[in-house]
């Protein structure tokens, strides 16, 4: 059975000392539940985050990392300093990465792949817009993402591997896909799985919805067969909203 995995990423939100106090908080309010949880603060509040959680059952992840183990990488964070200040765990691929910086599926892959190389955990994020959708290219655009972000990984590192789904038009739009529509996609993307690394693999991959992921919805998105949590933006920068968002994943 797959584990529920809820994902708050802070994206640029929060300063150390105050991202290091609300990552205290979420630690203490989950540490009885058994909901996998992790948070993603910008990178230079990662070493007070991890700082306030550790010895919790809490998760810290980067928003994103590099394909280089080092060098010439003006702004780039590395696998190794992740590591060093105790975060395994990194986002890849996330739409605001494709929109706003051009990164395309096989630049995705690279950082995939080196990730898992160095023994990371992956979030990649996959997901089409809303022109894509519009047009009849849904499927067309996942399997591109899903295929090309996951080329030469193997069936032993999709253990590494969490896939999240988020249709980029309902992303901070306040507009999230009908429970109905989020499953059909979320099915849609482990018969890729299955395509590629086999059944087995597929319904043991944990599949994330990500798209204005809320209290008021959580509940019924949670309840899909095929979604396994939520990768939460907005809502996942203040307590109340995440805790609701992570109760309402107890299936």
């Amino acid at each position: 059975m797959r584990e529920l995995y809820i994902a708050g990423n802070w994206k640029m939100n929060y300063k150390p000392g105050e991202a290091a106090v609300f990552a205290k908080q979420i630690a203490d309010a989950v540490k009885n539940l058994k909901v996998k949880v992790m948070i993603a603060p910008p990178f230079v509040c990662l070493p007070a985050v991890t700082e306030a959680v550790k010895g919790s059952n809490v998760i810290v992840a980067a928003q994103n990392v590099n394909d280089h183990a080092s060098g010439a990488y003006t702004g780039e964070i590395s696998c190794d300093m992740l590591k060093d200040i105790g975060v395994n765990t990194v986002i890849v691929g996330h739409s605001e990465r494709r929109q706003y910086y051009g990164e395309t599926n096989e630049f995705i892959n690279k950082k995939v792949l080196f990730a898992i190389e160095n023994e990371m955990d992956v979030i990649l994020c996959v997901g089409e817009t809303l022109e894509e959708r519009d047009s009849g290219r849904l499927e067309k655009v996942l399997a591109d993402q899903i295929n090309i972000g996951l080329s030469g990984v193997s069936e032993n590192q999709m253990e590494k591997i969490t896939v999240a789904y988020e249709p980029v038009w309902a992303i901070g739009t306040g507009k999230t896909a009908t429970p109905s529509d989020a499953d059909s996609a979320h099915a849609y993307i482990r018969s890729l799985i299955a395509e590629k690394f086999g059944k087995t693999v597929a319904e043991n991959t944990i599949i994330q919805y990500g798209g204005s992921v809320k209290p008021a919805n959580a509940k019924e998105l949670m309840a899909c067969s095929n979604i396994d949590g939520a990768l939460v933006g907005g809502a996942s920068l203040t307590l109340e909203p995440f805790l609701s968002i992570i109760n309402a994943s107890k299936k």
